[in-house]
């Protein structure tokens, strides 16, 4: 005579995950997500530019680099403050260093085509 097969009730917990964001600088600003590689916001501690978001708890500083050189007519992003920056960079306490950097605005003189500038995230380690 064959076994016969005995049903038994199994609990499966289902997890999902969050991650929360905050600003290092202490301009308010917060997010949570579901874990995701980055968050951007525009801090006011920054002068009004794009700055990372990073995991709270992470020991970090966020800098905003202002351009150490003369402009000669050059288009740059510039802060609420009116002086223009090239970068901003997080350090992080294990020494890695991530910059934000911001591309000067290229002109092109054909009529009245201008091509802005975008943000363009790169790691530096």
């Amino acid at each position: 005579m064959p076994a016969t097969p005995v049903e038994v009730p199994v609990t499966v917990m289902l997890l999902d995950a969050y991650q929360d964001w905050g600003c290092p600088n202490g301009c308010g600003a917060g997010d949570r997500t579901r874990p995701r590689p980055n968050r951007f916001h525009s801090c006011p501690k920054l002068f009004g530019l794009t700055a990372p978001l990073v995991v709270t708890g992470t020991d970090c500083k966020v800098t905003a680099v202002a351009r150490g050189d003369y402009l000669y007519g050059a288009e740059q992003r510039t802060g609420d403050d009116g002086r223009p920056y090239m970068s901003v960079m997080t350090e992080h306490a294990d020494g890695r260093t991530d910059v934000l950097a911001f591309a000067e605005v290229a002109v092109i003189g054909a009529g009245r085509l201008w091509v802005r500038s975008r943000t363009v995230p790169c790691a530096v380690s």
